[in-house]
């Protein structure tokens, strides 16, 4: 498995974590906790160091999984969890003292002595980002916390928090379908020395090519309330996939390898973190390794794509 390395933090971990959150919420019907470890594990066997949970990933249900799976061999694999929303999803909770009583719970639920990677979940709008930054500061200096994350953080904010103490990792969602963070975000961390870690780098399933207008997604699958996964969206957004199709057949590979393979070759500090409930779909996500794209083949993605209009809003309810 090939490493990367985020940033100058000096933390390295597989070039392809895996992300977690599927795997008890959020998706429908999740899988066994006995099918979810053994996923976790086989992810391991596979290379993987780099795994993705959260506190409102079920509320301790994601992190008391990735804590029973990982713990024969935690000292040579990396978690990353996340602090700041409220229960209900509808608001953000990032008060130092807050932070601090999620910290502790987690340690439990992950069975470990540090968090390797602390995300804030979301940037709370009532809490001065150097509040957060230097209460991590403070988790960072008593061994509870490694390194310090953010999520789906604007440029000026990473600035202020990374002035207190270093960020080194921001996730935010990207992929071929979502590119906003080139436009600005992309510069920032060049120049502070902070790695990517991008959630959804397969569109939320639809840049596999498995998802079309006739799919029907369980009641309680997120993708419902997402204007990009209606119907005629779905059917819409096809020509996006029959891009990836032609490079694919091309390379003897599959749309979710081109697409992660492109992810990848962004930059050398990128790590994206897919998320899967198959173990079958889990191996053809690190075939993306083997998947060597050209500038020719970046410039032809890049020309298509341009003529693209993507349908429908990435977020629930927009």
């Amino acid at each position: 498995m090939q490493t990367r390395k985020l940033g100058n933090s000096g933390l390295e971990v597989s070039a392809i974590g895996l992300g977690c959150m599927g795997l008890t919420s959020f998706y429908g019907t999740a899988p066994s906790q006995a099918d979810a470890i053994t996923l976790i594990q086989r992810a391991a066997e596979l290379g993987i160091t780099l795994f993705d949970t959260a506190e409102a990933y079920g509320w301790g249900m994601n992190e008391e999984l990735v804590g029973k799976a990982l713990k024969p061999i935690r000292k040579e694999m990396v978690i990353a969890t996340k602090f700041g929303f409220t229960p209900d999803y509808t608001g953000f909770d990032s008060r130092p003292e807050h932070i601090k009583n999620v910290v502790e719970r987690s340690l439990k639920l992950l069975q470990t002595d540090c968090i390797d990677l602390l995300y804030q979940h979301r940037v709370d709008p009532n809490v001065p980002i150097e509040e957060v930054a230097g209460t991590v500061k403070e988790l960072v200096e008593e061994g509870k916390v490694k390194y310090f994350g953010m999520s789906e953080a604007d440029a000026q904010t990473i600035r202020k928090a990374h002035a207190v103490h270093p960020v080194a990792a921001l996730q935010s969602e990207y992929s071929l379908w979502w590119r906003e963070p080139e436009k600005e975000i992309f510069a920032v961390l060049h120049e502070l020395g902070i790695g990517f870690v991008p959630y959804s780098p397969l569109g939320g399933g639809f840049l596999t090519g498995t998802i079309d207008e006739s799919t029907e997604f369980e009641e309680a699958d997120y993708r419902n309330a997402v204007s990009r996964f209606s119907k005629e969206n779905r059917k819409a957004n096809q020509s996006f996939v029959e891009v990836l199709e032609d490079l694919a057949n091309a390379k003897s590979a599959t749309k979710a390898q081109i697409a992660l393979a492109w992810v990848m070759a962004q930059r050398p500090w990128i790590v994206p973190i897919p998320g899967t409930t198959k173990i079958r779909r889990l191996e053809e996500n690190l075939g993306a390794f083997n998947i060597e794209l050209t500038a020719q083949d970046l410039h032809e993605i890049q020309t298509a794509l341009s003529k693209i209009n993507i349908q429908g809003s990435r977020t629930p309810g927009s």
